[in-house]
């Protein structure tokens, strides 16, 4: 693999000690961070294969997406024959539980390749998606897996384990996980990785959620579920269990540092304790929320308590940059405090904080020696103000958007440069991904309301 030389750019290392190196450049050498420091130091002790010179830009680590639905990219634009929703149960059962129903193969593969794309031009290089399709389970992961592998980006796949329907198939979705899980332990993908995912507590058993938990820690794989997204979901396990959604998961054991509560909306202080007790972590997903109008998760809250929390879009929009700019304001104006989060710290959410919530923070999420090499270079094209040391995270926070991303290297391999992927065909990507979203809509016309008992 060719060595790479990094200058000039304003590097934003994400590292325990926050440091924001002006002058220096990195050198990349076997997919790794091999060298970071004085850019007249690096340039007369290294040589390098290709040279990028970041000059006018900002240099920092991959984007990390901590939850997502690659699949909801079919549904951008589609102008659905329902009676609109007016809460979050009725956005499931009218639109989300059709599509998933009307979910093939074939549509599985072609969202991910475009959406893996959309991810790669916008500067987000790992993400963890949970696929949920009941006519398209077996076998599933490969198909996304290898449009992950044609992208050349990170993803941690799940399929979203259900009992809506039947016990069967709750099971059959967790039986895909576990295989997808044997098959990476033999290096079938290079980018792909294992994830087990549940639904929501309101979609399955105890006796599932106790399943998973166990097949989870036999195979050191983490585990993620939508926690209090709606109220349906907290009201459910009150009526049924007499216990709130978190109380109800702490309960049946599967609370702690492997899983990744995704929402967290209703919750309250209670629930924050026994999240923050069990070292569970967060994935927060404000435009999803916003979109859906279920409300704001608390997420100052969760940071007091010293509780991980990443950024997600739970397949909404994918630019990770919109996705932070999201979280910066939603708290301010929820909380009407200016000061309520640090921008710096949303910049954590989407870097090194989504790599702690899935185990991957030795390897990913920071520029740091010996580091698996995913890094961005971003130019914005529009710049009123100096882009300093000093006004960088400001800009990242408030300016960029992704298509100022301008060139993205994942584990040293140059995968975007000057704008141009250099590893799928983005033109033959597209059209694979309109005519399933087309066959999707198409199907969907003929779709009724998934109504069952919760």
């Amino acid at each position: 693999m060719p060595s790479i030389l990094v200058k000039n750019g304003i590097i934003v290392t994400m590292d325990s000690h926050h440091r924001i190196l002006s002058g220096h450049s990195i050198i990349v050498d076997d997919g790794r961070f091999r060298a970071i420091g004085d850019t007249h130091e690096i340039i007369r002790d290294w040589k390098a294969d290709e040279v990028i010179d970041a000059s006018g830009g900002v240099v920092m680590p991959g984007l990390i997406c901590s939850h997502t639905h690659l699949y909801g990219m079919l549904l951008r634009g589609a102008k659905l024959d329902i009676v609109p929703p007016s809460d979050f149960t009725q956005i499931l059962q009218r639109i989300w539980w059709p599509v998933d129903e009307n979910l093939t193969f074939d549509d599985a593969h072609a969202s991910a390749r475009v959406g893996c794309l959309e991810f790669l031009k916008t500067g987000t290089t790992t993400f963890a998606d949970t696929y949920s399709g009941p006519n398209s389970i077996d076998g599933v992961l490969d198909r996304i897996a290898k449009a992950v592998d044609e992208v050349g980006i990170r993803g941690l796949l799940a399929f979203e384990a259900t009992e809506r329907h039947s016990k069967d198939e709750g099971e059959r979705g967790v039986q895909e996980n576990v295989r997808f899980a044997r098959s990476t332990r033999q290096e079938r993908y290079s980018k792909a990785m294992p994830l087990f995912s549940l639904h929501a507590s309101f979609t399955v058993t105890d006796e599932l959620i106790q399943s998973v938990r166990s097949l989870a820690s036999e195979l050191s794989v983490p585990v993620t579920i939508h926690t209090s997204e709606g109220l349906g979901d907290l009201q459910h396990n009150i009526v049924r269990y007499g216990k709130r959604t978190v109380e109800r998961l702490r309960d049946v054991g599967l609370l702690a540092q492997d899983v990744v509560l995704a929402h967290c909306v209703h919750v309250n202080d209670s629930e924050l304790d026994m999240v923050a007790t069990s070292g569970a972590k967060v994935a927060h997903n404000p435009m999803s929320n916003m979109l859906n109008a279920v409300g704001v998760a608390p997420v100052p809250s969760m940071l007091r308590r010293a509780i991980t929390v990443g950024l997600g879009n739970d397949g909404y929009i994918f630019d990770g940059f919109e996705n932070m700019r999201a979280a910066y304001l939603v708290h301010r104006v929820i909380c009407r405090d200016p000061n309520i989060i640090d921008p710096y710290a949303i910049l954590e959410m989407s870097t090194i904080r989504s790599a702690e919530l899935y185990g991957l923070d030795k390897e990913l999420g920071s520029i740091e020696l010996g580091k698996k090499a995913d890094l961005i270079v971003v130019k914005p094209d529009v710049l009123p103000t100096p882009l300093t040391s000093d006004s960088v995270v400001g800009h990242v926070i408030n300016s960029i958007d992704g298509d100022d991303v301008r060139t993205v290297i994942v584990e040293g391999r140059i995968v975007m440069k000057d704008r141009r992927v250099l590893t799928a065909d983005e033109e033959e990507a597209q059209l694979k991904g309109q005519e399933a979203a087309a066959g999707l809509w198409e199907r969907l016309r003929a779709a009724k309301p998934q109504i069952e008992a919760l």
